[in-house]
């Protein structure tokens, strides 16, 4: 008969009282994942947020599925994910969500910052300063300095009051030092609509929005503000190259959950996003929309976005901005 020593029988009686315990671990994703988008469909937002369902789905082994909840500036969206606990729910957040509405709505803001991690940053996308067809300038120096010359300066459209287009016009009075009028719209195609129709001056749009008006010569583009000039317009000069190097605004997309999910569980997701953003095919799509894919890892992601925090708020406290 074989002997058993008490290391091995002690070993073995472990094993079993581990088992049980290891069993009830549950495995994830044990449902359909769902990515609230907080704004409306067919947006940019809402469009990066569907590129990542098919590869996602197929590397999580459950459908991955996007659920649109606009309203307060992305705020209600946001909400809903910072107090989600099924570890199910994530957020496609934006430089309004994760960053600017923070000084926007400094005393009623339902979210904090802490309550929301950062998973991946997934894309960039650069704003265009555009002008009228019958504005008489062809770059941003000559605009600024019509401004400086007309009496009351310029309108420039945004799609919205507290937007980080909004907030790009503000950001383009402070370092030239003009007079802007803000002419808010609710959203890029009616303000679009204007400016074709040369009823306002300037505007600031995302550049996705804008390309095929650009393209066709419907209005005329004047810089991006981004540090680099961008593929889908490689004729559009830079901000710092026409003089402006501070007139720096991407619109960003990414994931963020709420801040109680498992650590596990957002490094994993931030390992597949980022394998995802690799993929040469995701890259295109990507570049499509005019965008630059990212990729980064949780700590990259929430540095910038204490970074944009920092950086934006300082901006609205100059200008004196509020959407309480």
């Amino acid at each position: 008969m074989k002997s058993v020593t008490r290391r091995a029988a002690l070993g073995g009686a472990g094993s079993l009282l581990l088992a049980p315990r290891l069993s009830a671990q549950p495995a994830w994703p044990s449902r359909p994942v769902r990515i609230i988008v907080p704004f409306s469909a067919a947006g940019t937002t809402d469009i990066v947020a569907r590129l990542l369902v098919e590869p996602l789905t197929a590397r999580l082994g459950q459908s991955v599925v996007v659920e649109n909840r606009p309203g307060a500036g992305g705020n209600i969206g946001a909400d809903a994910v910072a107090k989600a606990t099924d570890n199910h729910t994530l957020l496609m957040t934006t430089i309004g969500t994760a960053a600017i509405n923070y000084g926007l709505y400094r005393t009623t803001m339902p979210y904090k910052p802490e309550d929301l991690a950062a998973v991946s940053n997934i894309a960039g996308v650069p704003n265009v300063i555009i002008a009228a067809p019958n504005l008489p300038v062809k770059t941003l120096a000559e605009a600024v300095a019509l401004a400086k010359r007309r009496s009351g300066g310029l309108t420039i459209a945004s799609s919205g009051n507290g937007t980080s287009l909004h907030l790009t016009g503000e950001l383009l009075k402070q370092v030239a030092g003009i007079e802007l009028v803000h002419v808010p719209f609710r959203g890029s195609g009616p303000m679009l609509t204007e400016v074709i129709a040369s009823r306002v001056d300037l505007a600031v749009d995302n550049l996705p929005s804008s390309l095929g008006h650009i393209r066709d010569n419907r209005v005329k583009a004047l810089t991006v503000t981004t540090p680099q000039r961008s593929p889908a317009v490689p004729e559009v000069p830079t901000t710092a190259e026409a003089g402006y190097p501070a007139l720096d605004a991407t619109a960003w997309f990414g994931i963020q959950a709420p801040s109680r999910m498992p650590k596990e569980i957002v490094a994993r997701l931030s390992q597949e996003l980022q394998a995802i953003v690799k993929e040469p095919a995701m890259r295109a799509k990507i570049a499509e929309q005019g965008a630059v894919p990212i990729g980064d890892t949780p700590e990259q992601f929430q540095a910038f976005i204490d970074s944009e925090i920092a950086r934006w708020g300082e901006v609205i406290r100059k200008a004196n901005i509020s959407l309480e």
